[in-house]
Protein backbone atom coordinates (compact mmCIF):
# COMPACT_ATOMS: atom_id res chain seq x y z
CA UNK A 1 0.00 0.00 0.00
CA UNK A 2 1.57 3.65 -1.03
CA UNK A 3 1.34 5.93 1.41
CA UNK A 4 0.21 9.34 0.83
CA UNK A 5 2.64 12.65 -0.27
CA UNK A 6 4.17 10.11 -2.40
CA UNK A 7 6.37 12.45 -5.15
CA UNK A 8 7.44 9.55 -7.07
CA UNK A 9 4.12 8.83 -8.04
CA UNK A 10 2.77 11.87 -8.31
CA UNK A 11 3.14 13.07 -12.13
CA UNK A 12 2.27 9.64 -13.57
CA UNK A 13 -0.64 9.97 -11.04
CA UNK A 14 -1.97 13.21 -11.65
CA UNK A 15 -0.90 12.83 -16.04
CA UNK A 16 -3.31 9.96 -15.68
CA UNK A 17 -5.94 11.70 -13.88
CA UNK A 18 -5.54 14.69 -16.32
CA UNK A 19 -6.42 12.47 -19.30
CA UNK A 20 -9.53 11.10 -17.56
CA UNK A 21 -10.17 15.24 -17.34
CA UNK A 22 -9.62 15.77 -21.24
CA UNK A 23 -11.87 12.83 -21.60
CA UNK A 24 -14.57 14.63 -19.33
CA UNK A 25 -13.77 17.85 -20.61
CA UNK A 26 -13.68 16.92 -24.57
CA UNK A 27 -17.14 14.95 -24.42
CA UNK A 28 -19.05 17.60 -21.57
CA UNK A 29 -18.73 20.12 -24.55
CA UNK A 30 -18.12 19.13 -28.33
CA UNK A 31 -21.91 18.35 -28.54
CA UNK A 32 -22.71 22.23 -28.62
CA UNK A 33 -20.47 22.86 -31.81
CA UNK A 34 -22.60 19.83 -33.37
CA UNK A 35 -25.99 20.04 -32.52
CA UNK A 36 -27.21 21.18 -36.17
CA UNK A 37 -25.54 17.89 -37.17
CA UNK A 38 -27.38 16.02 -34.48
CA UNK A 39 -30.44 17.50 -35.06
CA UNK A 40 -30.38 16.63 -39.09
CA UNK A 41 -29.92 13.10 -37.98
CA UNK A 42 -32.19 12.33 -35.66
CA UNK A 43 -35.13 14.83 -37.40
CA UNK A 44 -35.78 17.26 -34.52
CA UNK A 45 -35.09 20.68 -34.19
CA UNK A 46 -31.98 22.52 -33.11
CA UNK A 47 -33.35 23.58 -29.44
CA UNK A 48 -34.57 20.11 -29.29
CA UNK A 49 -31.36 18.62 -30.06
CA UNK A 50 -29.94 20.91 -27.21
CA UNK A 51 -31.96 18.88 -24.96
CA UNK A 52 -28.93 16.33 -24.34
CA UNK A 53 -26.71 19.05 -23.51
CA UNK A 54 -29.32 19.40 -20.29
CA UNK A 55 -29.66 15.62 -19.89
CA UNK A 56 -25.65 15.60 -19.42
CA UNK A 57 -25.62 18.26 -16.74
CA UNK A 58 -28.46 16.72 -14.92
CA UNK A 59 -26.61 13.29 -14.77
CA UNK A 60 -23.95 15.42 -13.32
CA UNK A 61 -25.75 16.81 -10.33
CA UNK A 62 -27.13 13.55 -9.49
CA UNK A 63 -24.31 11.36 -10.50
CA UNK A 64 -21.98 13.48 -8.22
CA UNK A 65 -23.51 12.93 -4.59
CA UNK A 66 -25.10 9.53 -5.86
CA UNK A 67 -22.05 7.77 -6.73
CA UNK A 68 -20.07 9.22 -3.90
CA UNK A 69 -22.21 8.01 -1.29
CA UNK A 70 -22.95 4.71 -2.80
CA UNK A 71 -19.15 4.00 -3.18
CA UNK A 72 -18.05 5.77 -0.45
CA UNK A 73 -15.58 2.67 0.92
CA UNK A 74 -14.32 1.62 -2.38
CA UNK A 75 -10.30 1.82 -2.72
CA UNK A 76 -9.48 4.87 -4.93
CA UNK A 77 -8.21 3.88 -8.08
CA UNK A 78 -10.87 1.35 -7.83
CA UNK A 79 -13.10 3.79 -8.37
CA UNK A 80 -11.62 6.17 -10.61
CA UNK A 81 -11.17 3.28 -13.28
CA UNK A 82 -14.95 2.34 -12.37
CA UNK A 83 -16.03 5.72 -12.81
CA UNK A 84 -14.03 6.46 -16.29
CA UNK A 85 -15.12 2.70 -17.65
CA UNK A 86 -19.02 4.53 -16.88
CA UNK A 87 -18.07 7.39 -19.01
CA UNK A 88 -16.45 5.12 -21.48
CA UNK A 89 -19.32 3.04 -21.81
CA UNK A 90 -22.00 5.99 -21.51
CA UNK A 91 -20.15 8.09 -24.87
CA UNK A 92 -19.57 4.97 -27.21
CA UNK A 93 -23.34 4.39 -26.91
CA UNK A 94 -23.89 7.48 -27.30
CA UNK A 95 -22.57 7.18 -30.96
CA UNK A 96 -24.97 4.05 -31.80
CA UNK A 97 -27.95 5.72 -30.01
CA UNK A 98 -31.07 5.41 -32.66
CA UNK A 99 -33.04 8.01 -31.82
CA UNK A 100 -33.29 11.31 -29.85
CA UNK A 101 -34.95 10.11 -26.21
CA UNK A 102 -32.09 7.07 -26.35
CA UNK A 103 -29.25 9.73 -26.79
CA UNK A 104 -31.06 11.99 -24.02
CA UNK A 105 -30.99 8.80 -21.68
CA UNK A 106 -27.41 7.86 -22.23
CA UNK A 107 -26.19 11.15 -22.14
CA UNK A 108 -27.16 11.35 -18.94
CA UNK A 109 -26.06 8.33 -17.75
CA UNK A 110 -22.51 9.21 -19.52
CA UNK A 111 -22.54 12.02 -17.11
CA UNK A 112 -23.31 10.24 -13.81
CA UNK A 113 -19.43 9.62 -12.79
CA UNK A 114 -18.64 13.26 -14.16
CA UNK A 115 -18.38 15.33 -10.94
CA UNK A 116 -17.10 12.13 -8.85
CA UNK A 117 -14.90 11.53 -10.92
CA UNK A 118 -13.09 14.93 -10.51
CA UNK A 119 -13.65 14.70 -6.52
CA UNK A 120 -11.92 11.88 -5.84
CA UNK A 121 -9.17 12.48 -8.54
CA UNK A 122 -8.58 15.91 -6.58
CA UNK A 123 -8.52 13.62 -3.08
CA UNK A 124 -5.69 11.42 -4.69
CA UNK A 125 -3.69 14.26 -6.55
CA UNK A 126 -3.67 16.21 -2.99
CA UNK A 127 -3.05 13.08 -1.12
CA UNK A 128 0.06 12.34 -3.18
CA UNK A 129 1.34 15.82 -2.84
CA UNK A 130 3.03 17.68 -0.20
CA UNK A 131 0.27 19.55 2.17
CA UNK A 132 1.11 23.21 1.03
CA UNK A 133 0.70 22.20 -2.67
CA UNK A 134 -2.64 20.70 -2.54
CA UNK A 135 -4.07 22.95 -4.49
CA UNK A 136 -1.50 23.29 -7.49
CA UNK A 137 -2.13 19.40 -7.43
CA UNK A 138 -5.64 19.64 -8.11
CA UNK A 139 -5.00 22.48 -11.05
CA UNK A 140 -3.06 20.07 -12.27
CA UNK A 141 -5.92 17.38 -12.56
CA UNK A 142 -8.16 20.06 -13.73
CA UNK A 143 -5.80 21.40 -16.57
CA UNK A 144 -6.66 18.37 -18.46
CA UNK A 145 -10.71 19.67 -18.16
CA UNK A 146 -9.10 23.27 -19.63
CA UNK A 147 -7.17 21.97 -22.05
CA UNK A 148 -9.84 19.76 -23.85
CA UNK A 149 -11.23 23.32 -24.58
CA UNK A 150 -8.19 23.98 -26.32
CA UNK A 151 -7.38 20.36 -27.62
CA UNK A 152 -10.23 18.01 -27.33
CA UNK A 153 -13.34 20.10 -28.40
CA UNK A 154 -11.39 21.27 -31.92
CA UNK A 155 -10.62 17.56 -32.41
CA UNK A 156 -13.59 16.15 -31.96
CA UNK A 157 -15.53 18.79 -33.92
CA UNK A 158 -13.35 18.58 -36.38
CA UNK A 159 -14.17 14.70 -36.63
CA UNK A 160 -17.75 15.26 -36.37
CA UNK A 161 -17.97 17.56 -38.98
CA UNK A 162 -16.13 15.06 -41.63
CA UNK A 163 -17.27 11.83 -40.75
CA UNK A 164 -20.61 12.22 -38.18
CA UNK A 165 -21.58 13.99 -35.03
CA UNK A 166 -21.49 9.89 -33.98
CA UNK A 167 -17.53 9.70 -34.54
CA UNK A 168 -16.88 12.54 -31.86
CA UNK A 169 -18.23 10.39 -29.20
CA UNK A 170 -16.09 7.31 -30.52
CA UNK A 171 -13.43 9.53 -30.01
CA UNK A 172 -14.20 10.75 -26.60
CA UNK A 173 -15.08 7.17 -25.63
CA UNK A 174 -11.76 6.00 -26.57
CA UNK A 175 -9.39 8.59 -25.15
CA UNK A 176 -11.45 7.34 -21.93
CA UNK A 177 -10.84 3.70 -22.29
CA UNK A 178 -7.16 5.02 -22.57
CA UNK A 179 -7.68 6.75 -19.16
CA UNK A 180 -8.80 3.76 -17.27
CA UNK A 181 -5.38 1.70 -18.21
CA UNK A 182 -3.47 4.36 -17.23
CA UNK A 183 -5.42 4.94 -14.13
CA UNK A 184 -4.71 1.42 -13.33
CA UNK A 185 -1.20 1.42 -13.67
CA UNK A 186 0.20 5.42 -11.90
CA UNK A 187 -2.26 5.48 -9.71
CA UNK A 188 -1.45 4.15 -6.29
CA UNK A 189 -3.76 1.81 -4.33
CA UNK A 190 -5.35 3.83 -1.70
CA UNK A 191 -8.21 2.64 0.50
CA UNK A 192 -11.11 4.56 1.51
CA UNK A 193 -10.76 6.84 4.54
CA UNK A 194 -11.20 4.61 7.72
CA UNK A 195 -14.38 4.24 8.54
CA UNK A 196 -15.34 5.07 5.57
CA UNK A 197 -19.50 4.64 4.88
CA UNK A 198 -22.47 6.13 3.04
CA UNK A 199 -23.84 7.57 5.73
CA UNK A 200 -20.47 9.22 7.05
CA UNK A 201 -20.21 10.90 3.76
CA UNK A 202 -24.47 12.16 4.39
CA UNK A 203 -22.50 13.77 7.06
CA UNK A 204 -21.53 16.04 4.84
CA UNK A 205 -24.84 17.84 4.10
CA UNK A 206 -24.79 18.80 7.71
CA UNK A 207 -22.27 21.15 7.68
CA UNK A 208 -23.13 24.68 7.22
CA UNK A 209 -19.96 25.54 5.18
CA UNK A 210 -19.77 22.67 2.95
CA UNK A 211 -23.14 24.19 1.44
CA UNK A 212 -21.78 27.91 1.87
CA UNK A 213 -18.65 26.51 -0.13
CA UNK A 214 -21.21 25.15 -2.71
CA UNK A 215 -23.22 28.48 -2.58
CA UNK A 216 -20.22 30.24 -3.39
CA UNK A 217 -19.25 28.29 -6.79
CA UNK A 218 -23.30 27.66 -7.80
CA UNK A 219 -23.82 31.85 -7.80
CA UNK A 220 -20.16 33.31 -7.97
CA UNK A 221 -19.42 31.19 -10.65
CA UNK A 222 -22.56 31.54 -12.27
CA UNK A 223 -21.86 34.82 -14.32
CA UNK A 224 -19.18 33.16 -16.93
CA UNK A 225 -21.79 31.37 -17.97
CA UNK A 226 -24.18 34.23 -18.19
CA UNK A 227 -21.81 35.43 -20.79
CA UNK A 228 -20.30 32.69 -22.26
CA UNK A 229 -23.75 31.13 -22.98
CA UNK A 230 -24.52 33.91 -25.28
CA UNK A 231 -21.39 34.81 -26.10
CA UNK A 232 -21.49 33.99 -30.22
CA UNK A 233 -24.31 36.48 -30.62
CA UNK A 234 -22.81 39.10 -28.78
CA UNK A 235 -19.94 39.00 -30.80
CA UNK A 236 -21.73 38.96 -34.00
CA UNK A 237 -24.34 41.27 -33.59
CA UNK A 238 -22.87 43.85 -31.37
CA UNK A 239 -19.24 43.76 -32.50
CA UNK A 240 -19.86 42.85 -35.51
CA UNK A 241 -17.36 39.47 -36.16
CA UNK A 242 -18.14 37.00 -39.16
CA UNK A 243 -19.02 34.17 -38.22
CA UNK A 244 -15.80 32.63 -39.73
CA UNK A 245 -13.84 34.58 -36.85
CA UNK A 246 -15.98 33.71 -34.35
CA UNK A 247 -14.10 30.23 -33.26
CA UNK A 248 -10.55 32.73 -33.14
CA UNK A 249 -12.29 34.34 -30.44
CA UNK A 250 -13.18 31.58 -28.38
CA UNK A 251 -10.27 29.71 -28.21
CA UNK A 252 -8.81 33.08 -26.06
CA UNK A 253 -11.64 31.63 -23.96
CA UNK A 254 -9.98 28.14 -23.64
CA UNK A 255 -6.89 29.56 -23.33
CA UNK A 256 -8.26 31.84 -20.64
CA UNK A 257 -9.16 28.68 -18.92
CA UNK A 258 -6.04 26.99 -18.89
CA UNK A 259 -3.91 30.07 -17.80
CA UNK A 260 -6.47 30.88 -15.42
CA UNK A 261 -6.57 27.33 -13.71
CA UNK A 262 -2.97 27.45 -13.24
CA UNK A 263 -2.81 30.80 -11.80
CA UNK A 264 -5.35 30.02 -9.37
CA UNK A 265 -4.32 26.55 -7.99
CA UNK A 266 -1.05 28.58 -7.11
CA UNK A 267 -2.66 31.51 -5.44
CA UNK A 268 -4.72 29.13 -3.36
CA UNK A 269 -1.64 27.19 -2.14
CA UNK A 270 -0.11 30.62 -0.91
CA UNK A 271 -3.62 32.26 1.07
CA UNK A 272 -7.35 29.98 -0.15
CA UNK A 273 -9.96 32.38 1.59
CA UNK A 274 -7.51 35.15 -0.29
CA UNK A 275 -7.79 33.59 -3.59
CA UNK A 276 -11.78 33.09 -3.22
CA UNK A 277 -12.10 36.95 -2.60
CA UNK A 278 -10.15 37.94 -5.37
CA UNK A 279 -11.22 36.23 -8.02
CA UNK A 280 -15.19 37.23 -6.97
CA UNK A 281 -13.80 40.79 -7.15
CA UNK A 282 -11.91 40.02 -10.41
CA UNK A 283 -15.38 38.34 -11.85
CA UNK A 284 -17.28 40.92 -11.10
CA UNK A 285 -14.71 43.61 -12.82
CA UNK A 286 -14.12 41.34 -16.10
CA UNK A 287 -17.99 40.34 -16.69
CA UNK A 288 -19.20 44.21 -15.74
CA UNK A 289 -16.74 45.07 -18.84
CA UNK A 290 -18.15 43.08 -21.54
CA UNK A 291 -20.40 45.93 -21.46
CA UNK A 292 -18.08 48.40 -22.61
CA UNK A 293 -15.43 46.12 -24.80
CA UNK A 294 -17.85 44.42 -26.12
CA UNK A 295 -18.19 47.13 -29.43
CA UNK A 296 -14.60 46.98 -29.94
CA UNK A 297 -13.04 43.88 -31.72
CA UNK A 298 -9.51 43.77 -29.58
CA UNK A 299 -10.98 44.93 -26.40
CA UNK A 300 -13.94 42.20 -26.28
CA UNK A 301 -11.41 39.38 -27.72
CA UNK A 302 -8.92 40.35 -24.27
CA UNK A 303 -12.20 40.72 -22.45
CA UNK A 304 -12.98 37.12 -23.33
CA UNK A 305 -9.90 35.75 -22.24
CA UNK A 306 -9.98 37.61 -19.11
CA UNK A 307 -13.41 35.75 -18.95
CA UNK A 308 -12.26 32.43 -18.94
CA UNK A 309 -9.91 33.19 -16.14
CA UNK A 310 -12.29 33.10 -13.91
CA UNK A 311 -12.12 29.52 -13.85
CA UNK A 312 -9.18 30.44 -11.30
CA UNK A 313 -12.06 29.96 -8.18
CA UNK A 314 -12.11 25.91 -9.11
CA UNK A 315 -9.22 24.98 -7.29
CA UNK A 316 -9.65 26.99 -4.21
CA UNK A 317 -13.69 25.65 -3.78
CA UNK A 318 -12.33 22.28 -4.48
CA UNK A 319 -9.36 22.76 -1.03
CA UNK A 320 -11.98 24.61 0.71
CA UNK A 321 -14.52 21.61 -0.11
CA UNK A 322 -12.28 19.22 1.73
CA UNK A 323 -11.25 21.23 4.34
CA UNK A 324 -14.36 21.89 5.20
CA UNK A 325 -16.37 18.55 5.21
CA UNK A 326 -14.51 16.98 7.90
CA UNK A 327 -14.40 13.33 7.58
CA UNK A 328 -16.66 13.57 4.51
CA UNK A 329 -14.49 14.42 1.98
CA UNK A 330 -15.65 12.19 -1.14
CA UNK A 331 -19.13 13.87 -1.39
CA UNK A 332 -17.95 17.02 -0.77
CA UNK A 333 -15.49 16.90 -3.13
CA UNK A 334 -17.85 15.42 -5.78
CA UNK A 335 -20.35 17.89 -5.05
CA UNK A 336 -18.04 21.10 -6.38
CA UNK A 337 -18.97 19.87 -9.93
CA UNK A 338 -22.41 19.65 -9.14
CA UNK A 339 -22.32 23.18 -7.91
CA UNK A 340 -20.75 24.22 -11.31
CA UNK A 341 -23.21 22.98 -13.42
CA UNK A 342 -25.96 24.70 -11.18
CA UNK A 343 -23.85 27.58 -12.17
CA UNK A 344 -24.12 26.79 -15.75
CA UNK A 345 -27.97 26.76 -15.57
CA UNK A 346 -28.24 29.64 -13.19
CA UNK A 347 -26.22 31.61 -15.44
CA UNK A 348 -27.34 30.79 -18.69
CA UNK A 349 -30.96 31.50 -17.91
CA UNK A 350 -30.46 34.74 -15.89
CA UNK A 351 -28.64 36.19 -19.19
CA UNK A 352 -31.60 34.53 -21.07
CA UNK A 353 -33.70 36.01 -18.99
CA UNK A 354 -32.35 39.77 -19.49
CA UNK A 355 -32.06 39.23 -23.41
CA UNK A 356 -35.25 38.37 -23.76
CA UNK A 357 -36.90 41.36 -21.70
CA UNK A 358 -35.12 43.49 -24.13
CA UNK A 359 -31.65 44.85 -22.42
CA UNK A 360 -29.80 43.43 -25.32
CA UNK A 361 -26.57 40.97 -25.80
CA UNK A 362 -24.29 43.03 -23.33
CA UNK A 363 -26.87 42.81 -20.52
CA UNK A 364 -25.28 39.29 -19.85
CA UNK A 365 -22.66 41.36 -18.21
CA UNK A 366 -24.38 42.77 -15.86
CA UNK A 367 -26.16 39.97 -15.18
CA UNK A 368 -22.55 37.90 -14.51
CA UNK A 369 -21.33 40.88 -12.33
CA UNK A 370 -24.36 40.90 -9.89
CA UNK A 371 -23.93 37.28 -9.81
CA UNK A 372 -20.20 37.93 -9.04
CA UNK A 373 -21.59 40.33 -6.06
CA UNK A 374 -23.97 37.84 -4.60
CA UNK A 375 -21.07 35.15 -4.48
CA UNK A 376 -19.18 37.86 -2.50
CA UNK A 377 -22.34 38.36 0.06
CA UNK A 378 -22.30 33.95 0.01
CA UNK A 379 -18.70 34.33 0.91
CA UNK A 380 -18.50 36.89 3.55
CA UNK A 381 -21.63 34.60 5.26
CA UNK A 382 -19.18 31.83 5.28
CA UNK A 383 -16.43 33.85 6.71
CA UNK A 384 -18.77 35.13 9.19
CA UNK A 385 -20.06 31.78 10.42
CA UNK A 386 -16.59 30.20 10.73
CA UNK A 387 -15.50 32.52 12.98
CA UNK A 388 -19.17 31.89 15.21
CA UNK A 389 -17.92 29.17 18.19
Amino acid sequence: MDAPHDRASFWPAVISLGVGGFAIGTGEFVIMGLLPDVATDLGVTIPQAGHVISAYALGVVIGAPLLAVLAANWSRRSLLVALMALFAVGNLASAMAPGYLSLNLLRFIAALPHGTYFGVAALVAAALAPPERRASAVGLVMCGLTSATLVGVPLAAWLGQHFGWRAAFVLVGAIAAVACVLIWRSVPKMPAAHGASPMRELGALARPQVWLTLGIGAIGFGGMFAVFSYIKPLLTEVTGLSVAAVPLVLSLFGLGMFIGNLVGSRLADRSLNRTIGGVLVWNAIVLGAVVLTAPNVAAISLNVFFVGTIVAIAPALQIRLMDVAGDAQTLAAALNHSAFNLANALGAWLGGVAISAGFGWTSTGWVGALLAVAGMGVFAASLRTARQP
